[in-house]
């Protein structure tokens, strides 16, 4: 099983970047999934949620100009990212709290690096 994330690259500020993220392998089920980010000398930060439900939950920070969303019958977690600004780059990381028939942990993406030009 892993997580594939892909959708960065160089961008105005002011710009979009749609991330998205697919799981596969031999998966039953992925409850919540989301996007952590870490920017240059910076923690890495929470940046949304989304239950396997669809109930959502984003960073202030982020607030209004990011959505998260997933898509079930594609095991897939995208982040809609509007009004980019500077202090967005990072590099992002999509993660999923994975079952199989024998093993239920969190899964993590490789990382995609974002870059917001002034």
């Amino acid at each position: 099983v892993q997580l594939q994330a892909s959708g960065g690259g160089l961008v105005q500020a002011g710009g979009s970047l749609r991330l998205s993220c697919a799981a596969s392998g031999s998966i039953f089920t992925i409850g919540v999934m989301g996007w952590y980010r870490q920017g240059p000398g910076k923690q890495r930060e929470l940046v949304a949620v989304i239950g396997s439900g669809g109930s959502t939950s984003v960073a202030d920070s982020v607030k209004g100009r990011f959505t998260i969303s997933r898509d079930n019958a594609k095991n897939t977690v995208s982040l809609q990212m509007n009004s980019l600004k500077p202090e967005d780059t990072a590099v992002y990381y999509c993660y999923g709290v994975i079952s199989t028939s024998s093993m239920r942990e969190t899964m993590w993406g490789q990382g995609t690096k974002v870059t917001v030009s002034s």
